[in-house]
């Protein structure tokens, strides 16, 4: 992940060594080499996609590609963020390290679950966490497009709320291999603590629109940006509306930037009409350039 963007540009080189500073240890040698059992704990996988995401960005916009919106799915938000020079990369890498560790330290491992509802819209999922609650916690945690939303809370209302949604008609219930239930009032606890280190945070206001996946609208200014943030933790994402504001702008493009190819199929389900592809790796380049005609 990322290993070949530092290798092949400069910049992006650059980018890794900074992030190894701002934390004072070799980022760059966990994200590179392993082992994945360190790389996929929360607190390091945060940071550690935050470095590619920011690294293939400072390439992208070193080539002359500068975006018109930013947005992120989570802690892709973050990055957006550092895109927009809200707040610098060193700040966010920190940030996120912490952000990582709260969340995870929020529920105790084991107690809450993830599953994703297919072929269901989302007012009968919402209605499937209600009905199977029983006075445990259980709801929508990301709203990722046309019967597409992954659930959240206790491992026991979790499960009741997958048979529900079964019995209303989903077509899958998957499980996901995941440390924590994101996005879900079980975040509470990680929220309070992340609050006062954001608020305490050298913010600018965005020099480009950052839609926020609280409510899928746009942040221009850096006390908005922060209290989305701050909301973020213990809110669904709604990666839906985020896409629906910026096709509504007038947005007919999208670039993934970083690890992973996910959200460019998210966002062709909600904007059917829109190009979208990835950028993460040095091969990604010449599809990039060739369709923003750079």
């Amino acid at each position: 992940m990322g290993r070949a963007l530092a290798d092949a540009f400069p910049v992006c080189r650059g980018t890794f060594a900074e992030a190894d500073a701002a934390l004072g240890e070799p980022l760059s040698r966990l994200i590179f080499e392993g082992p994945d059992d360190q790389l996929t704990l929360t607190e390091n996988a945060q940071p550690a996609i935050l470095a590619v995401s920011v690294a293939a960005f400072r390439l992208l916009e070193s080539r002359g590609i500068r975006p018109a919106f930013v947005a992120g799915h989570s802690l892709g938000e973050y990055s957006a963020h550092v895109a927009a020079g809200t707040f610098a990369f060193a700040d966010a890498l920190r940030i996120v390290r912490h952000r990582g560790r709260y969340m995870q330290e929020a529920v105790p491992v084991g107690a809450g679950a993830m599953a994703a509802i297919l072929g269901l819209e989302t007012a009968l999922v919402e209605q499937a966490c209600a009905e199977a609650a029983q006075g445990d916690v259980v709801s929508a945690a990301n709203l990722n497009g046309p019967r597409q939303v992954v659930i959240g809370g206790t491992r026991d209302a979790v499960r009741r709320a997958g048979e529900r949604a079964r019995s209303l008609g989903a077509k899958r219930v998957i499980p996901l291999n995941v440390s924590a239930p994101f996005h879900t009032a079980l975040m509470k606890p990680a929220e309070e603590r992340l609050a006062p280190e954001l608020r305490a945070l050298k913010v600018e206001n965005p020099r480009i629109p950052v839609v926020a996946n609280v409510d899928g609208e746009a942040k221009r200014d850096a006390p908005a940006a922060v209290a989305a943030l701050i909301r973020q933790v213990a809110s669904p994402v709604r990666w839906d509306s985020v896409v629906a504001h910026l096709a509504s702008a007038g947005v007919t493009t999208y670039v993934e930037v970083g690890p992973g190819t996910v959200l460019s199929g998210l966002v062709r389900k909600v904007h059917r009409e829109a190009d979208a592809l990835a950028f993460g790796t040095p091969d990604d380049l010449a599809s990039v350039e060739s369709l923003l005609q750079v």
